[in-house]
């Protein structure tokens, strides 16, 4: 089954989530009686294939990285058909993000999804490489590319709109970003980075609204509640920023929001 990466305030290539195999195959039954010197190395070669999957996805649940790379390298070379062509390159993509080679990875997605169009999979994590890789262009080609596979998918209408802001693209963003807060009024993440449309547009009041909305869904929201102080600051409201700032330390499971937080609320 193909799995998407996970979303939390920004996309991030989660293997946990969509680090699996994204196709799963049964054990090989017993090799023919053959003799045939073709049919035998085929044979061969569709159970290297199926080891070597076997062994790459028992590697990435250990989050040996090196070791899945290997075995889903030696795959591609291989070159089954698919689905099993694009699942490798998928697969190899995942190790190569966290070996740090997104050059590579970006590649073997790219690849991935000219052999399988329509693998959703792919599509949302060549977005996230894109944006790690700050190639604005890329991303948005990559997000477009995602909705057009799925159109009704949150996760590729987020990608979207977040590919939009980091863009400076306060319009495109601003209408991905509604329309998942329409769908989904309960969407904490979505009302935050739709403040951040608005706050970027100098739209603080709009921004506070949005604010309100994701603490009110989610009040331990650190990223939420920092925002909330920064525009608390910027309408002269320092006690009320202060507060704010406060909380946001407490809530912050980042070290570096926390410490920021503090630094904020002890100048107010």
């Amino acid at each position: 089954m193909r799995k998407y990466a996970a979303v939390v305030a920004l996309l991030f290539v989660a293997p946990a989530a969509a680090g699996a195999s994204a196709q799963s195959y049964s054990t090989p039954t017993a090799p023919p009686r053959t003799t045939d010197a073709g049919t035998l190395a085929r044979l061969a070669q569709d159970r290297e294939i199926h080891e070597r999957f076997m062994r790459g996805v028992a590697a990435e649940e250990r989050a040996d990285w090196a070791a899945a790379e290997g075995e889903f390298k030696r795959v591609v070379a291989l070159d089954p058909p698919e689905p099993k062509g694009s699942t490798a390159r998928y697969d190899l993509a995942l190790a190569e993000v966290r070996l740090g080679r997104l050059d590579a990875a970006a590649s073997l997605l790219e690849d991935a999804l000219h052999r399988d169009p329509r693998f959703a999979a792919a599509a949302a994590n060549l977005v996230t490489i894109e944006l790690q890789r700050g190639d604005l262009s890329a991303a948005r080609a990559a997000a477009d590319r995602f909705v057009a596979v799925e159109p009704q998918s949150v996760l590729a209408r987020y990608g979207r709109g977040l590919t939009a802001l980091r863009a400076g693209d306060l319009t495109s963003a601003r209408a991905d970003f509604r329309a998942l807060i329409d769908a989904d009024p309960s969407y904490a993440v979505a009302h935050y980075d739709l403040a951040l449309v608005e706050l970027r547009a100098g739209r603080d009041d709009a921004a506070r609204t949005e604010l309100d909305a994701a603490l009110a869904l989610a009040p331990a929201y650190a990223r939420a509640r920092f925002a909330l102080g920064t525009v608390l600051v910027r309408g002269g409201r320092r006690a009320d920023a202060r507060v704010a700032f406060d909380r946001c330390a407490h809530d912050a499971a980042d070290p570096a929001l926390r410490a920021l937080a503090i630094e904020l609320r002890d100048r107010l």
